[in-house]
């Protein structure tokens, strides 16, 4: 309960929960073709399901609505974390989504749009996992091994919030995907890893107890959309996403895919 009250509290915060006003008419973009790139990595915000097999979550559901609204079609194309800033920074897609936080040293490469969400980052661990309870005693358990990709959000925040402020430090296992790093934490190969409480949640839900989230909320991030600088699309967008916070759309997804989605059912 302590994830979904933060999230909530999160939604608040960022003036996702419904508002009385209306929404005002949105730019029409002609039924253009409009290049989104993700990773399928961070459930519930987006991944494949393991029933359908089909590219699913948030993230879809609230670009689909904002196509629709903005009159696009979208065509969905994968590419790994590591390639994906400097790819939409070349201009080689049009839109970035993957729970991007926004940050000013990456504003340098891409543009943002205004945040659609804002999540809180936890320590995910073993569900028998009782040698530490929070990020102190984790930094004082030395034996601890801390699972990232290079170069995100939960790197940094384990460098300097868990651990000692060293990049270099040889407790923490580099990954190239959020994905491998949860794999090594199953597999005993690191102890814990640091995701926003989105993903956290949906891995925590499809483990059958395998996982657990422990301690308090390590950091606050805001999530945007990315684009090339100076994209056109950045303001069209950003006006669907206001229009999607107004009339309660975005309140929707909150609650199908925070509250009542469950992995693997």
């Amino acid at each position: 309960m302590l994830f979904r009250r933060a999230v909530l509290a999160s939604f608040a915060a960022l003036g996702l929960l419904p508002l009385a006003a209306s929404a005002a008419e949105l730019p029409d973009l002609g039924g253009r073709s409009v290049v989104v790139v993700t990773e399928n990595a961070y459930p519930p915000l987006q991944f494949v399901d393991p029933k359908s097999g089909k590219a699913i979550g948030w993230e879809y559901d609230a670009m689909n609505e904002i196509a629709k609204r903005l009159n696009f079609k979208v065509e969905y194309q994968n590419t790994s974390w590591d390639a994906m800033i400097q790819a939409v920074s070349d201009g080689q897609y049009n839109i970035g989504m993957t729970g991007i936080t926004i940050k000013e040293d990456r504003k340098q490469k891409v543009d943002f749009s205004d945040p659609y969400m804002r999540s809180q980052q936890f320590m995910l661990v073993r569900g028998d996992e009782k040698r530490f309870t929070d990020a102190k005693s984790f930094g004082e358990f030395k034996d601890g091994l801390v699972g990232a990709q290079p170069g995100t959000t939960p790197f940094y925040t384990a460098v300097y919030e868990v651990l000692d402020g060293n990049e270099q430090n040889p407790r923490i296992k580099l990954f190239e995907t959020f994905g491998a790093t949860v794999q090594a934490l199953k597999a005993g190969d690191v102890d814990v890893v640091l995701t926003d409480g989105t993903a956290g949640k949906g891995y925590v839900d499809a483990s059958n107890g395998a996982l657990k989230l422990i301690g308090e909320p390590l950091g606050t991030e805001d999530f945007g959309f990315i684009f090339p600088k100076g994209s056109e699309l950045v303001a069209s967008v950003n006006a669907a996403i206001a229009a999607l916070k107004a009339d309660g759309t975005l309140d929707g997804l909150n609650k199908k895919w925070f509250l009542d989605y469950k992995m693997g059912e």
